[in-house]
This record gives structure tokens, sequence and C-alpha cells, in this order.
């Protein structure tokens, strides 16, 4: 199971972060989840909300540059060594994890995010360990 997330891509200057946020805020996009990297020209803000499908065509009309990426959520115990029991059974079957990034569920707890190489094979890795991963419609 994955979830839509959508990567916009910010030009690296002053004021710009605002600006999308406030976009966002202004077409009454409702945020579950978000994450930003940077390099020195660009960021990546990367956000999780109830329609992606929709919240892309709106941000693309706003003139961003937008991706659609598909990843997978997993709803975390709230113990130590949680996150670590996710990554060893992704290590243990060669799943790369290209990132990863926490939200705090609505229930209570958190889930973590994670973009790997081949979503299927850590789905089902995940799976045999009993560990699930949720969709969209469970995190709203």
């Amino acid at each position: 199971m994955t979830v839509k997330q959508i990567s916009v891509y910010i030009e690296n200057r002053k004021g710009r972060l605002a600006e999308a946020t406030r976009y966002i805020a202004d077409h009454k996009i409702n945020l579950r989840a978000l994450s930003i990297a940077d390099s020195q020209d660009f960021g990546i803000l990367r956000l999780i909300c109830d329609d992606p499908q929709e919240t892309n065509q709106i941000l693309q009309e706003g003139g961003y540059l937008t991706r659609l990426n598909n990843v997978l959520a997993v709803e975390m115990e709230d113990r130590p060594g949680s996150l670590a029991d996710i990554l060893d059974v992704l290590a243990a079957k060669d799943i790369d994890v290209e990132y990863t990034y926490a939200f705090l569920s609505t229930k209570g707890g958190a889930y973590m995010v994670f973009r790997v190489t081949d979503n299927a094979a850590a789905s089902k890795a995940l799976e045999d360990a009993g560990i699930q991963t949720v969709g969209l419609e469970d995190i709203f």
C-alpha cells in the first residue's frame, strides 16, 4: 500500500517558502505532513494532503513545478527502537531508503514516510515482519 506524495520544487530564495505555503493555504489545502530539503539553488517541499491529484493540479496552475511520487507510510509504535526495527527489515532485504520523515497521527502516535527503491518489495518485507503500511484513508 502506498501514499501519494507531492514534491514541490521551490527556488531557494528569501520568502519563497512563505509564498508557497500561503498559496496552499489560500486554496484551502489541508496538509497532513511535510518535509523540506534544500540545496544551494532550490528546495524540495514534500507534502502529504487529503487530495493529492487535485492539489498537484492547483500547484501546477499556480506555476509550481511538481512531481507525484508513491511513498510508503507506516504507523509506528511509540517505543524506543520502533524505527530501527523497520529499518532493519528493509536493510535485511537490501532495500535502499532514499529518505524518510515523520508526522503525528490524529489518533495519537506517529507515522513514518519512506521513499524506497522498491515499494512492492518493501511493502512485502514489512508485511512479512508484521509491520503494516497504511494508505491515505488511514492517515486522514
